[in-house]
C-alpha cells in the first residue's frame, strides 16, 4: 500500500512538473503535463523596474526571470515575494534563464553568460562571448549550450563554463538551439537549419530553410518545425533531412518570429499578421486562426487543452486547442513579448510594462 501511494503521489508531481527552460524543455515543444484552473484569475504581480521581454522558468516553487534591467530575479511562487536579485552586466532581454542542477543560466546583451546558484544567487562563474546573447541556454547532462550574435553556438562545461567547443555560422545565432537524439540543433540567421553532434561539435545535418530565423525550432517525433523572416512556417523531417512542407497565409504576408508549441497533431505559433496559427502537424494545412489587434512575437504554451499566449496588443490570451475559440483574456498595461510559463497550477508571463503577472 505505501509504494501503490508513492507511485501514486509521483505521478501527481510529473503532472504537476516544473518548467526549467524557455519552452519547458530541450525540445522545445511549449506543452506542460499539468493543468490550470478552467477559469484563470489575476494572484499577483511584481514590478520588475524595467521591462520583461525575458521568458519564466517555474522551479521548485521559484519564479526565474530576466529584466531589462540587467537583475536576474527569483520570486516565490506561491507569494510574488522576492526571495533573492542578481545583477548582470547589461539588460538581460530576450534570453531566458535554465534551471539545471541547481544553478540559473541567463545571458546578457553585454555577451554574458552567467551561472548563479538556484537557492541564494551566489555568482558562481561567467563566460563572455564576443557579441550579445539573446538566445537563451540549453542543458544535456554536465554540457550547457548558448547561441551568441558572434555566430557562434558555444558548448560549456557546467561545472566551471570552460568552453568545450564551439561552431561557427556565418551570422547571429538568435535562435535558442533544442536537443534530441544526441544533436544540438538550430535554425540560424544565415538561413541554414544544422543539427550538430553534442559529443563532439561537428555537423551531422545541414539544409537551407530558405529565410532568415528568429524562432527556435521545435521537436517532436523526429521533425522540426519553426517559422522564418520569409512569411513561412517549416515541417522537416530530421530523417530525411530535408523540407516537407511550408505554410503560407493565402492573405496575409508577414514574419514569424514566435517560436512553435507543437504536440502530436498540432503545431501553434504566432504571427507578425496579428494572428494566432494552428496547423497540422504532418501536413502544415491551417486547421484556425486567432486575430489578435498587434504581432504576436509571444510563444505560445499548451496545457490541458488550451493555448496561452501574450500578444502586443497589451492581451493575454487563453484558447481553445481544438477549435482556436477565445476562452479568456487579460489586459496587460503594454505589450507582452514574452513568453508564457506554466507550472503547479499556474502560468506566468512579463510584460513590457515592468510587470511579471501571476495567474491561476
Amino acid at each position: 500500500m505505501r509504494s501503490l501511494l508513492i507511485l501514486f503521489l509521483a505521478g501527481i508531481l510529473a503532472a504537476a512538473g516544473d518548467w526549467p527552460q524557455f519552452r519547458a524543455n530541450p525540445q522545445l515543444t511549449g506543452v506542460s503535463s499539468g493543468t490550470l484552473p478552467p477559469s484563470l484569475k489575476l494572484l499577483w504581480t511584481y514590478d520588475a523596474g524595467e521591462t520583461i521581454q525575458s521568458s519564466a522558468a517555474v522551479v521548485g516553487g521559484t519564479v526565474y526571470v530576466g529584466s531589462d534591467s540587467a537583475d536576474l530575479l527569483a520570486i516565490d511562487l506561491e507569494t510574488g515575494k522576492l526571495r533573492w536579485k542578481y545583477h548582470a552586466k547589461e539588460g538581460i532581454d530576450e534570453s531566458s534563464p535554465l534551471v539545471h542542477d541547481g544553478v540559473v543560466y541567463v545571458g546578457d546583451i553585454a555577451g554574458t553568460l552567467h551561472a548563479v546558484r538556484a537557492a541564494d544567487g551566489k555568482a558562481l562563474w561567467t563566460f563572455k562571448t564576443d557579441a550579445e546573447i539573446r538566445s537563451s541556454p540549453v542543458a544535456d547532462g554536465d554540457h550547457i549550450f548558448i547561441g551568441s550574435y558572434d555566430g557562434n553556438l558555444y558548448c560549456l562545461s557546467a561545472r566551471d563554463g570552460k568552453m568545450l567547443w564551439k561552431f561557427t555560422t556565418t551570422n547571429y545565432v538568435h535562435a535558442t538551439p533544442s536537443i534530441s537524439g544526441g544533436l544540438i540543433y538550430i535554425a540560424g540567421c544565415d538561413e541554414i537549419f544544422r543539427g550538430i553532434r553534442i559529443a563532439d561539435g561537428k555537423e551531422a545535418l545541414q539544409f537551407s530553410s530558405g529565410g532568415y530565423t528568429g524562432a527556435s525550432p521545435a521537436l517532436l517525433g523526429g521533425w522540426a518545425y519553426f517559422g522564418t523572416f520569409n512569411n513561412d512556417v517549416l515541417g522537416a523531417d530530421l530523417r530525411r533531412k530535408r523540407i516537407i512542407w511550408r505554410y503560407e497565409h493565402p492573405e496575409r504576408q508577414f514574419p514569424f518570429y514566435s517560436s512553435a508549441a507543437v504536440t502530436a497533431d498540432r503545431v501553434v505559433l504566432g504571427g507578425r499578421d496579428k494572428l494566432v496559427h494552428c496547423l497540422n502537424a504532418k501536413t502544415g494545412k491551417a486547421m484556425w486562426t486567432f486575430p489578435t489587434r498587434a504581432r504576436v512575437d509571444s510563444s505560445p504554451a499548451i496545457a490541458g487543452g488550451r493555448v496561452y499566449v501574450g500578444s502586443n496588443d497589451g492581451h493575454f490570451y487563453v484558447l481553445d486547442l481544438a477549435s482556436g475559440k477565445k476562452v479568456w483574456d487579460f489586459e496587460a498595461g503594454a505589450p507582452l513579448s514574452a513568453s508564457p510559463a506554466i507550472a503547479q497550477g499556474r502560468v506566468v508571463i512579463g510584460s513590457q510594462d515592468e510587470k511579471l503577472y501571476c495567474f491561476g
